[in-house]
Formats: structure tokens, sequence, C-alpha cells
């Protein structure tokens, strides 16, 4: 089995859009301090990379689910070129009504990435910038790490807090070496 760093795209991998705007084109596109290095050191420790993503942008017809995979292909590719190699992408269409299983909190995406690539979900984390990541990350059974912000609620209290993607990644590591 597989153990996986689930990264969320907005506000830990790129920075994130104002309120209300969304991340929709490569040009929009401004990768945070540290990321590239954060996941060649989780690559290089035995992790597979894998973005989930809630791209609400597309049920609200802002772009078409094919513009959001040429949009994640570039990313990785891009990031790739800076030595960060992203081992699959998973995004919701969705809009919040009606609930559906993948849009986060729901574990949908991370459980189909668990069945895809072997994953042992106990073994792995979810790396987001807010309580709906952590709670995806926490109905799945993983770790969680809440970066960029320190909250937590009865529901989704994360096990780490985290200034950013390196910061999560320099956290975890020692942890996950002790297993």
């Amino acid at each position: 089995m597989n153990k996986a760093a689930f990264l969320d795209r907005d506000g830990v991998i790129n920075v994130k859009a104002p309120e209300g705007q969304y991340v929709t084109r490569w040009e929009e596109v401004r990768f945070l301090p540290g990321v590239p290095a954060a996941i060649a050191r989780l690559k290089k420790a035995g992790f597979l990379v894998i973005v989930i993503s809630n791209q609400r942008c597309v049920a609200k017809g802002l772009v078409t689910s094919a513009q959001v995979e040429a949009l994640h292909q570039r990313i990785c590719e891009e990031l790739a070129r800076l030595g960060a190699v992203i081992d699959a992408v998973y995004f919701c269409p969705h809009d919040n009504e009606p609930p559906c299983e993948c849009r986060k909190p729901a574990p949908g995406m991370l459980l189909q990435a668990s069945r895809e690539h072997q994953i042992d979900l106990g073994s792995s984390w979810m790396i987001g910038d807010s309580l709906a990541d952590v709670a995806a990350g926490k109905n799945a059974g993983c770790k969680t790490v809440l970066v960029g912000r320190r909250e937590s609620s009865v529901a989704s209290s994360p096990d780490l807090f985290a200034g950013s993607l390196l910061d999560a990644t320099e956290k975890i590591l020692p942890i996950t070496e002790l297993f």
C-alpha cells in the first residue's frame, strides 16, 4: 500500500483568488513560495502527491471541466519542470447544493484516489487551507494539516497547523519517519 499527501490546490499550491472569484486560467496561477521544494521533499520521502480540489467554477458555468483539466495539466507540467511531480489530480465540478459524494468535506475524491492508487489512508495526510479540507481528510481516515490559519471546530480539528505547504512538509516528515 502507498501513502499519499493529498493537497488542496487554491491556497496550498497557488495563491487563492479573492472571495467569490476563481482561478480559471493559467495566467492567474501564482505558485506559493516553497511549493516545488515541498512537493519534491514529499516525493523523496515516498509519498504519492495528489491534488484534491473543489472547482465550483464549473457548476457556475465560468469554465468547463475540460478547461479545468487543461489548467491542471499545465500546473502539473510547470511543477514537474521545477522538480515537483504531482501523481494525480481529482476535482469536484459540483456546486454546494445538492450535496454530492465528491465535494469536500465529503471524502469521495480521497476514497477514489485510494482505490485507484492503492493508498493506505491511515498513513496519508490531507493538507488544506479550509476546515472543509480538514473534514474531508478526517472523513477519509487521514491525518490532517490546516495551512495558513489556526482555526478548528468540533467536527474539523486538524492534527497539525502550518504556515505553508513547506512548513507542513517539515512537520509531517519527522512524524512519518517514525513509522
